[in-house]
């Protein structure tokens, strides 16, 4: 992340083909950068004619996939999952928005990381590891 403004493309019906974030300067969580929506991320969940959408609003902060020390050399913050883990984070920081459980939010998770080609050896790994590990994030923002 040396850019402050960065946009990252890969095109698809189903979620917003491109997203923008800039840099928090000094700013982590766990050791990890955290940087602020520019643009806002729309996904559309179950397929791409869902009326069912997920609105990340521009000026959320995320440290992208929340991957603990040790397992980040195999999962770091940035790759395909990106903007599946912008989601998820926006998903578990908003306690599903009160419309979805934190089961359902990891699904959408595993959904949204197949729609954009995160093979499915590293989409099973990511959604187990947020299914066993990931309950003490849910609710909490930051």
């Amino acid at each position: 992340m040396q850019d402050a403004l960065q946009t990252l493309a890969a095109p698809n019906a189903r979620i917003t083909d491109a997203y923008a974030v800039e840099e928090l300067p000094g700013v982590t969580r766990d050791g990890r950068a955290v940087v602020r929506l520019v643009r806002p991320l729309e996904y559309r969940v179950g397929s791409k004619d869902s009326d069912e959408v997920v609105v990340v609003p521009v000026g959320f902060e995320t440290d992208f996939a929340s991957v603990p020390p040790g397992f980040r050399e195999l999962f770091p913050q940035l790759g395909p999952w990106a903007r599946p883990a912008i989601l998820h984070d926006w998903l578990y920081a908003n306690r599903g928005l009160g419309r979805y459980s934190r089961a359902d939010a990891d699904r959408i998770f595993r959904e949204a990381m197949e729609v954009v080609g995160v093979p499915a050896w590293r989409r099973a790994l990511m959604y187990w590891a947020v299914r066993v590990g990931g309950a003490g994030g849910w609710g909490r923002s930051g």
